[in-house]
């Protein structure tokens, strides 16, 4: 069965249905935090909290399954991680309440080892189409984030927790899709690290928890200082580990590229704001005017529009990435990213009050959305040899999700400090937000500046710029 879609396009057309899941189950939840928030009796501060457990579940998943996936096979974990996700989907659809939300939502974590899983296999199986492919998968999946945003408000106008099915569908096809998908010709083998896995996941969690409880701890009391010495011993000692280990969890040696590196430190800055300010974003829309002086007071629908709007204007620099790159240099792009994010965050600040001059910021940070998360997996499965694909591409994705567990970790931290008696955000919760942010994009652009260039695709030892070598798809 599978031999028919290992073409080029069978096999891209099969991996976008998936990829599709991903973006669905990406996407549906967020235009919904307000109005299912408050069906279950959640704040505002919890919402972003529930999306800040996403993160994390993001965070700790992402070298998990990449590592599994190298040990049993990509196409292998691919089916595990798709059907963790499927029921998640199902469980928050069956079942709406506060905990099954939280359950339900880190296990639609696993999403995060698609795209190392899926980077495998293309590469493998299809590598001439590379950066096209990838460029396609990454539209394809900022569109689905707005579609599906958009269908899961439209099914909540009537009813709070109708929108919670959108995923269900999504993710009984991408059960069909991987069941049909190739597996990679990469080799497989290893031991799976378990004492580096519980170091790593107790020092996230540590980390994540006290940027998001710090406020509320008191920054100077005991428990915050406690807990970040903890994350800071745990995530240290995990990195000795993991140098000293055979068998890796996360072969942190591949930073010693500095290729890998600049591209790394940059998803970290770009992710940091652009997705992990997505929550802040639908409760800011969400937020009527007349009792707090500021927010748009819109529906989830209405909400989710806007959604859809920045996901296109994020598949639009997606696509238009590839191309960009060849005439101007993989490094003047990164060097872009952080500059237009910044601008995005910036016009925020000073644009706030009516929702077409709010909609002129959010869309530009929309578009830095696609460009940064198309160039930098691009780069990421470049710099290296075609065994260590997953590998690179996993650690990029870790990457990504640290910063955005990081982002909304600390815009719950400048929320909760800056919350009102009745609950509300003080409007200078969102400003400060919106300037670290905008801090944050710009430290990206410098990091992107420092990039030198990778050698041609299949190769680690050829030290040309790429834009220079001929080999783009």
């Amino acid at each position: 069965m599978t031999r028919g879609i290992d073409s080029g396009r069978g096999l891209l057309a099969t991996m976008t249905v998936i990829v599709v899941c991903s973006g669905v189950v990406q996407g549906y939840l967020t235009p919904l935090l307000p109005k299912v928030g408050h069906h279950v009796g959640i704040g505002s501060v919890g919402q972003n909290n529930l999306y800040l457990l996403s993160q994390v579940a993001f965070a700790v998943m992402t070298p998990l399954l990449s590592r599994l996936g190298d040990i049993h096979g990509h196409r292998k974990l691919l089916r595990a991680c798709v059907g963790m996700v499927a029921g998640g989907s199902l469980l928050i659809a069956v079942w709406p309440t506060t905990a099954t939300l939280a359950v339900g939502m880190a296990l639609q974590g696993a999403v995060v080892g698609f795209f190392p899983l899926l980077a495998g296999i293309l590469r493998s199986r299809a590598p001439e189409h590379g950066r096209v492919g990838m460029s396609v998968l990454v539209g394809a999946l900022l569109m689905s984030i707005g579609v599906g945003g958009l269908v899961a408000g439209a099914l909540s106008e009537g009813h709070a927790v109708a929108g919670l099915w959108t995923a269900v569908p999504l993710g009984a096809l991408a059960v069909t899709a991987v069941l049909i998908l190739p597996d990679s010709a990469a080799p497989r083998g290893g031991d799976f690290n378990l004492r580096a896995a519980t170091l790593l996941t107790l020092g996230l969690v540590a980390l994540v928890l006290v940027l998001a409880e710090g406020g509320t701890w008191g920054w100077r009391s005991s428990a915050s200082l406690g807990t970040a010495v903890l994350a800071v011993l745990l995530l240290v000692v995990w990195v000795m580990v993991e140098r000293r280990s055979t068998h890796p969890l996360v072969n942190v040696r591949l930073l010693r590229d500095p290729r890998l590196a600049v591209v790394s430190a940059h998803t970290f800055c770009a992710a940091f704001g652009t997705i992990g300010f997505l929550a802040a974003n639908a409760v800011f829309l969400g937020t009527d005017r007349d009792g707090t002086g500021y927010g748009m007071g819109l529906g989830s629908q209405a909400i989710a529009f806007v959604s859809l709007a920045m996901v296109v204007a994020g598949c639009l620099g997606s696509t238009a990435t590839p191309r960009l790159a060849r005439r101007i240099g993989d490094r003047a792009v990164l060097g872009a990213v952080g500059v237009i994010g910044a601008a995005g965050f910036l016009s925020l600040i000073a644009f706030h009050s009516s929702l077409p001059q709010y909609l002129v910021g959010v869309l530009v940070v929309g578009l830095a959305t696609g460009m940064f998360e198309s160039i930098t997996r691009t780069l990421s499965a470049e710099v290296v040899a075609e065994t260590e694909t997953a590998l690179s591409v996993g650690l990029n994705e870790l990457a990504l999700s640290l910063g955005a567990a990081i982002g909304a970790a600390v815009i719950g931290a400048l929320f909760t400090g800056h919350q009102l008696a009745d609950g509300h955000i003080a409007l200078t919760g969102y400003l400060w937000s919106w300037g670290v942010c905008a801090g944050v994009a710009l430290l990206g652009a410098v990091l992107g500046m420092a990039f030198r260039g990778v050698p041609a695709p299949g190769s680690v030892r050829v030290r040309q710029p790429l834009e220079q070598s001929g080999e783009r798809a």
